[in-house]
C-alpha cells in the first residue's frame, strides 16, 4: 500500500515553487515605481456630446509623487493642517482689512478692477 504524497492535497503555488512574488513585493515595486491608470468615457447622442468623464488614477509613494512633481495635498485644505492655517491666517487677514474698511467709513482701493479717474 502506498502512501499519498504531503503535497497531494495542497493547491500549487500561483507563481511556480520557489520564485514567487508576495503581494508586499508586488505592493513595494509598484510605489517605488508608480502607476499611471487613464480613461476617458464620453456619452454622445447624435453627434452632440452630452457628457465627458476624465479618469486618472496614479498609485505611486509620496516620494515618488513629489518626484514627479505631484504634491497638491501639501495645498489643499481639507488634506493639510498647514493649508488649512495658510487659508485661515489669508480669510482673517481679509476679514480684518474689510472691517477696517466699514468701520473707517471709506472703500478699500480695487486690487483688480480697473483704476477711477479722480
Amino acid at each position: 500500500m502506498t502512501q499519498p504524497s504531503p503535497m497531494a492535497g495542497r493547491l500549487p503555488e500561483p507563481y511556480g515553487s520557489g520564485g514567487g512574488a508576495n503581494l508586499a513585493d508586488i505592493l513595494e515595486r509598484v510605489l517605488d515605481k508608480g502607476v499611471v491608470i487613464a480613461g476617458d468615457i464620453r456619452i454622445n447622442l447624435l453627434d452632440i456630446e452630452l457628457l465627458t468623464v476624465k479618469l486618472r488614477l496614479i498609485v505611486a509613494s509620496v516620494d515618488k509623487a513629489k518626484e514627479m512633481g505631484i504634491d497638491w495635498w501639501e495645498t489643499d485644505p481639507a488634506l493639510s493642517s498647514g493649508a488649512r492655517r495658510d487659508e485661515l491666517a489669508r480669510e482673517n487677514a481679509e476679514l480684518r482689512a474689510r472691517l477696517a474698511e466699514l468701520e473707517s467709513g471709506r472703500p478699500r482701493s480695487r486690487a483688480h478692477g480697473p483704476e477711477e479717474a479722480p
